[in-house]
């Protein structure tokens, strides 16, 4: 064992008590003895400490929102959330119609001390104007800022002035910073417009194709969606919307008549995932396409779920064809990444998903966690019905859904469903913690000091994480790999992204830029003393 209780109290003690008590709660080493190790999550940073999180606006908008390619965003606030909110995270679209996508444009109320101290509800009504007379989207949402949430305007009322007055959907989320702990909160409030004012609101009774699936939590970061897309295709397939990667407004309206839906980002688009399965009977299926297994076996349950002998057929053939094209390429890189260690702590989860990529490149994960996670990413959706709803969880607003009387259709029957529960995981995740091994750390909101003690003590090969700890992982010494935009590259799904993610973690180790960087311990001897007069009478 790498560490041990008695090294966690080291970094500890430099806490005050009361962090220290609070921060004891969120970091778990893993004893599989145990039949249930409770870890804490999504509450309140502890002010002072430096956190890798984000707010709610930021997952509203900039995570959930930001990728529907057909409909203008609108940040209602200061132009730097707005800015902070623009593709950052590289998800990638293409449209058909030129002229209806507009990921590339930030669209900003840009709110002045003026527009603080008098209202910027003016202001907003008349960007809504200029939006529809300049890009005609096929909508509009209106995300809030802190500022606004603070001053008290109106979102509701001025989106709903603008759509009777243009005859455009217009969408307001209150979704200001502040209204949660950490973007957790902007997903779930994103989750609760869309299904109440999208999803549903397409006029199709029945899907175009055969084995109709949509797929959510996957925001085409680096062309991840498409790849998978690629794939899944190829089967035979029908993709009839992804939310939101590379997702528009006029795909997410029919969502409705697909008959599986596939929850790749947990964390993030749960939500959705239950109000449709209890709104229209669509059960949905956690899916990892991270890593070439995981992909592979997210590929069988699919069919599996479907039974049909022809689509279980065809799974194989192309898990075959895509084996033997990628595993010659791999196994290259395998042979420089064999034996290496890793850090992997992202949002999501992809602090989960990447541990099996990890693996199969031969690189062990010994650190493991999430930003913004709630007890269920780690533990498993069994632990739900113990977990305390605290003040800051009530300050979302719980939509609550019922059976659509026209359209709620079960897909498959009772019996079948739990028949297949058993086999697959079918409105089930089983959380992060279960697949580490003993010994191994798990840590809920990563900090920046405990980042540079974790990296002392276990000194990890390569840090897998995002953008606002990368840098300072570089500078002590450590191969950083970008996981929330992968800076330049990707995709990194599906077997071909597998490779690529293979290729640029190899290319992270063989640089020769850490051959002139020197990680500030190594500076250090390993064993300090002093020489004191007096001779052997005093040893």
């Amino acid at each position: 064992m790498a560490i041990d209780e008695k090294k966690l109290e080291e970094i500890f003690s430099q806490y005050p008590a009361k962090v220290k008590r609070n921060r004891k709660k969120h970091i778990v080493i893993r004893d599989p003895e145990q039949a249930r190790q409770e870890i804490e999550a999504n509450t309140r940073t502890v002010p002072g400490i430096i956190t890798n999180r984000g707010c709610a606006y930021a997952g509203c908008k900039g995570v959930v929102l930001g990728p529907l390619k057909d409909i203008v965003h609108i940040t209602h606030g200061p132009i730097g959330c707005g800015y902070y909110s623009w593709l950052t995270r590289r998800n990638k679209a293409v449209s058909e119609d030129p002229k209806k996508n507009f990921l590339t444009y930030c669209v900003s109320t840009d709110m002045q001390e003026s527009d603080i101290v008098f209202g910027g509800e003016k202001k907003l009504a008349r960007m809504i104007d200029d939006v529809v007379e300049i890009f005609k989207p096929n909508a509009i949402t209106v995300s809030a800022t802190c500022p606004v949430g603070l001053i008290g305007d109106d979102l509701n009322a001025v989106a709903k002035a603008a759509e009777e007055k243009h005859g455009v959907p217009v969408m307001a989320f209150n979704c200001e910073g502040y209204k949660g702990v950490s973007q957790s909160a902007g997903h779930h409030i994103a989750n609760n417009i869309l299904m109440d004012r999208v999803i549903g609101q397409g006029d199709w009774e029945e899907s175009p194709g055969k084995y109709p699936i949509n797929m959510l939590g996957e925001y085409n970061i680096g062309g991840d969606s498409w790849e998978v897309e690629r794939v899944l295709k190829e089967i035979g397939y029908t993709v009839i919307s992804v939310m939101t990667g590379d997702g528009s407004y006029k795909d997410l309206k029919n969502a409705h008549v697909a008959e599986l839906n596939l929850v790749q980002c947990h964390r993030s688009i749960n939500y959705i995932a239950e109000m449709l399965e209890t709104k229209y009977g669509t059960p949905w299926l956690k899916v990892n396409f991270i890593g070439i297994q995981s992909t592979i076996d997210t590929l069988r349950n699919m069919a599996l779920y479907f039974g049909d002998p022809e689509l279980i057929r065809k799974t194989e053939e192309v898990i075959a064809r895509e084996l033997a094209e990628i595993e010659p390429v791999i196994d290259q890189y395998k042979k420089i990444c064999e034996g290496k260690t890793a850090f992997c702590f992202v949002g999501g989860s992809r602090g989960h998903h990447y541990q099996g990529l990890f693996a199969e490149l031969g690189i062990e994960t010994v650190l493991a966690g999430y930003e913004f996670a709630h007890r269920d990413d780690y533990e498993g959706r069994e632990i739900i019905p113990e977990i305390k709803l605290d003040a800051d969880t009530k300050n979302i607003p719980n939509l609550q859904v019922e059976p659509d009387q026209r359209r709620f259709k079960l897909k498959i029957s009772p019996e079948r469903m739990e028949e297949l529960k058993k086999q697959i995981p079918l409105s089930y995740y089983k959380g992060m913690n279960v697949e580490m091994k003993e010994g191994h750390v798990i840590v809920d909101d990563l900090n920046h000091y405990e980042t540079e003690e974790f990296i002392k003590l276990l000194k990890p090969d390569i840090f897998a994480s995002g953008i606002k700890d990368k840098y300072i992982v570089q500078k002590m010494g450590i191969p950083a790999k970008q996981l929330h935009s992968y800076d330049y590259s990707g995709p990194y799904a599906g077997f071909k992204g597998a490779v690529k993610f293979a290729e640029d973690v190899a290319m992270g180790f063989v640089s020769p830029t850490w051959n002139f960087t020197t990680p500030p311990w190594k500076n250090k001897p390993i064993i300090e003393g002093t020489i004191e007069e007096g001779g052997c009478s005093k040893c």
